[in-house]
């Protein structure tokens, strides 16, 4: 490869190709070459993108592109990536065995070993589809979260997410919401995206408000999961018009 600055990279969506005829894409964290000889060994800067590290003797090209659906996010504290096989272990013993976590959906992916296997392979598989979006909330490898938004139509979708009960009240629903919001209306070019609560679920409505979402109307007993019957809440984010300040 003619010489390139790995820097200018950093944090970007990029292909890699490289000279074993290994093809990368994902979000590029850049290292310099002090960093990569104290850790590694080697003295020249490089790039990992998820758990590969590409050393630029070995880049045959580098390229930013363009990603849609469910590409990888980053927030100030949070990855925002695709769902894993190595995955499930965490997402049933954090998720499954939570009641908290589907207390006001009823809806749990993740209640058995089996069924979270069979859900990690289904959002897999449908990561080829342009408006499939899955994402767990990766936290130094720990999933702290989910957030996904389904049901695209005629320009618009519905977002929902659960966070890791050991990992509530920081604020980290607001903060992947708000990231999620924005791609899906910048980047994706999709004009509204809505959301649900049940009125009880205080730590979701909050959340919803703090990333931007606006409350449009209340269903009185809307919303029914078990026996348990909850109004439920409607909240909604429009795709920012030109010139316009939120």
């Amino acid at each position: 490869m003619k010489s390139v600055n790995l820097l200018t990279f950093n944090e970007k969506q990029v292909r890699v190709k490289d000279k074993y005829g290994n093809t990368y894409e994902g979000v590029a964290d850049y290292y310099d070459s002090g960093y990569s000889f104290h850790e590694y060994g080697v003295d020249e800067d490089m790039v990992r993108i998820e758990d590969c590290l590409i050393w630029e003797s070995q880049i045959l090209s580098i390229e930013e592109i363009e990603v849609h659906g469910t590409a990888e996010l980053r927030t100030e504290r949070l990855i925002l990536r695709r769902y894993r096989t190595e995955d499930a272990d965490q997402l049933y013993e954090y998720f499954g065995t939570d009641p908290s976590t589907y207390q006001y959906s009823g809806w749990n992916p993740y209640a058995t070993p089996e069924m979270t296997r069979e859900t990690i392979a289904r959002f897999t598989e449908s990561c080829s589809d342009r408006h499939f979006y899955a994402w767990v909330m990766d936290v130094d490898d720990v999933i702290v979260g989910t957030i996904g938004a389904y049901d695209y139509k005629d320009g618009c979708i519905e977002v929902g997410l659960t966070i890791n009960k050991g990992w509530r009240r920081r604020g980290l629903a607001a903060e992947a919401l708000q990231r999620v919001l924005s791609y899906l209306t910048e980047n994706e070019g999709i004009s509204c995206v809505s959301a649900w609560c049940a009125s009880e679920n205080t730590g979701s409505r909050k959340a919803m408000e703090k990333a931007g979402m606006k409350f449009v109307r209340e269903e009185k007993k809307g919303l029914s999961v078990g026996d348990q019957t909850y109004d439920r809440m409607v909240f909604e984010y429009r795709k920012k018009q030109q010139g316009e300040v939120r």
